[in-house]
């Protein structure tokens, strides 16, 4: 194996095991309550949204234009769109109604618990596909970013590590809330981390020469929309639900903020002919 790729394999190593270090925020603390699933869902949701839009679809579009950015983000809307569709998605109950029926101790309450484990678990399943499909393209531009030479690659590294943290918290938490496992949470938010360094190995390999850079920058809008549909369809309604709507906002927000200010001393530490 070329030692150019080694050395990217293990800087993308750095970024995707970050997921577990999410995962460990999660399963190290006592079991989340639904206000807590809720803050921390809606904190991933701006996390999110702001690498989606200000981050991905931008570049895509200052790069190979508005027009074609544009196209390459929507096509991602509708991949996952149809993805979502494929799979049967059941109806999340609101969390009042769950606190009601549990407390009222019957059978029904039981049930509903579990119907509620079981919609939350699949929150937490579509989280880590729409991770994943992000850390995929994260590691093609850790694998160019070392290309460069190895600073601009380790320090690419170092801030997808620190923005994939939050990214394991969100996958890790709604899996241990549902089935009170730590070591499955702890699994689910790892693995949505190996699509970083699967992402070097294919773009070493597959694409040695292929793989031009309008190419790339049009993956990378698409999976900025992608990440725009799994968090308007998925993450905001389950953060509204459980955190209520002010905290949920606020959460939002935070999350937004995290994510500009890694993304911008990424910024400061890159040339700028390299972004994420």
């Amino acid at each position: 194996m070329d030692s150019q790729v080694m050395v990217a394999l293990a800087l993308s190593l750095v970024g995707g095991f970050s997921t577990s270090l999410g995962a460990l925020f999660v399963i190290l603390n006592q079991a989340p309550n639904l206000k807590m699933l809720g803050i921390l869902q809606g904190f991933a949701a701006g996390l999110m949204l702001s690498i989606s839009f200000l981050d991905l679809a931008h570049n895509a579009m200052n790069s190979i234009g508005f027009l074609k950015g544009n196209l390459w983000f929507f096509a991602g809307v509708i991949f996952f769109a149809l993805v979502a569709n494929f799979i049967p998605e059941p109806t999340l109950p609101h969390s009042s109604e769950v606190k009601g029926r549990k407390k009222s101790g019957d059978e029904g309450g039981k049930d509903m618990m579990k119907k509620h484990r079981r919609q939350v678990f699949f929150s937490g399943i579509i989280t880590a596909i729409g991770i994943s499909l992000h850390n995929f393209p994260e590691g093609m531009a850790v694998f160019l970013g070392s290309m460069k030479g190895l600073r601009v690659g380790l320090n690419l590294a170092l801030a997808i590590a620190l923005h994939n943290i939050p990214e394991g918290v969100a996958v890790a938490l709604p899996v241990y809330f549902a089935t009170q496992s730590k070591w499955q949470a702890f699994k689910l938010a790892t693995l949505s981390g190996f699509a970083e360094p699967l992402g070097v190995v294919i773009v070493a390999y597959l694409f040695p020469s292929s793989l031009s850079p309008e190419i790339l920058e049009g993956l990378l809008g698409s999976v900025g929309g992608v990440m725009a549909f799994l968090t308007l369809h998925e993450m905001l309604p389950l953060a509204f639900d459980y955190a209520g709507q002010k905290q949920a906002v606020k959460a939002v927000f935070f999350g937004m903020a995290f994510m500009s200010a890694s993304l911008y001393f990424l910024e400061l530490s890159l040339p700028k002919e390299i972004s994420l």
